[in-house]
């Protein structure tokens, strides 16, 4: 027989990822974000409840720390056995998380954790060597993680968490990651040049990507309390976009006017709209340092392309010697 637990009465619960702890059901928002427990069951099922038009929400479990199933979810109510038949009474550590990064332009999409059935008994979770958190974009998200190397549409399918490089380094420095990312946004405008799809503009709100009024109602919207969940390290890798936009033609932005990072005929960046990326990117560390004040702060870039390295080196530099961080 199996026992049902509302979500938030599972004893030594771990919640991963930015979301509104105490709601029941227990939303999750940002790729990666998700839920881990210690079970000494034979047999765990997590219940679920989810929404979505066109990007299906994928999911994934480990079984400790194993990939053991990767799947996409129904709308409405889900039930997923994360584990069945195993020898009871021995302690399986599992994590339950999303796959699929936050959908800003889906304001449909939600997905809730509503329970946990087993008949073993949930054990504390210990606590890591590290915490860090990583802001950025198709890169953090695992855009392309998944499928064949020709295989290049933009789908939901090939999104992935279990396969990104934030969870490797979870696994090789023993450390709690959270990812607060979306594909083509950077510092200051996004790979289309889209003004408005820049990383600090949502960055202080508990998941600024989830729009819509499903999700602001489960609290999407509410401002982040920093103090709850405090990083050792705070890596940014963002810029890629930034750099994709002196190449994209312009466009009308709503609240920005016309938006266009400019380069000449030979592909030379406009020095006037490369410091606009360079202050953004100050500005941004600002803030974070503001929220964030015990964290070591790491600028990380160059996975795909390094032409804005001098830009985003400048920026650091001008953060410290303003100051004098």
């Amino acid at each position: 027989m199996l026992k049902t637990y509302d979500i938030q009465e599972v004893p030594n619960l771990k919640i991963h990822g930015r979301t509104t702890e105490n709601a029941s059901p227990l939303p999750l928002f940002w790729t990666h974000s998700g839920i881990e427990v210690n079970c000494t069951g034979s047999e765990l099922w997590v219940d679920l409840e989810c929404e979505y038009d066109f990007h299906e929400i994928w999911v994934a479990s480990e079984v400790n720390r194993a990939l053991m199933s990767r799947q996409m979810l129904y709308p409405g109510k889900n039930s997923i056995c994360l584990f069945r038949s195993m020898e009871k009474g021995k302690v399986k550590n599992v994590r339950f998380y999303r796959e699929l990064q936050a959908m800003n332009d889906n304001p449909e999409i939600k997905l809730l954790v509503t329970g946990l059935r087993t008949d073993g008994d949930f054990l504390p979770v210990s606590e890591k060597k590290y915490r860090f958190e990583f802001i950025g974009d198709s890169i953090t998200s695992g855009e392309g993680s998944y499928g064949a190397r020709e295989d290049t549409e933009w789908l939901a399918m090939y999104m992935s968490s279990s396969r990104t490089y934030e969870n490797l380094i979870e696994r090789m420095m023993d450390a709690d990651c959270r990812a607060i990312s979306q594909g083509g946004w950077g510092v200051y405008t996004g790979w289309d040049n889209n003004r408005s799809h820049n990383m600090p503009r949502i960055y202080t709100r508990v998941c600024g990507l989830a729009t819509g009024p499903a999700n602001e109602a489960l609290g999407a919207q509410q401002e982040y309390d920093f103090s709850s969940w405090v990083p050792d390290a705070v890596v940014i890798n963002l810029g890629t976009n930034d750099e994709c936009s002196f190449r994209m033609p312009g466009m009308e932005v709503e609240g920005y006017g016309f938006c266009k990072s400019r380069s000449d005929e030979n592909g030379c960046k406009n020095p006037e709209d490369l410091e606009k990326v360079k202050n953004a990117a100050v500005d941004f560390l600002k803030l974070l340092r503001q929220k964030n004040p015990t964290s070591l702060l790491l600028w990380v870039y160059g996975m795909m392309g390094h032409d804005l390295e001098p830009t985003l080196r400048a920026a650091v530099n001008d953060y410290k010697k303003e100051t004098g961080d």
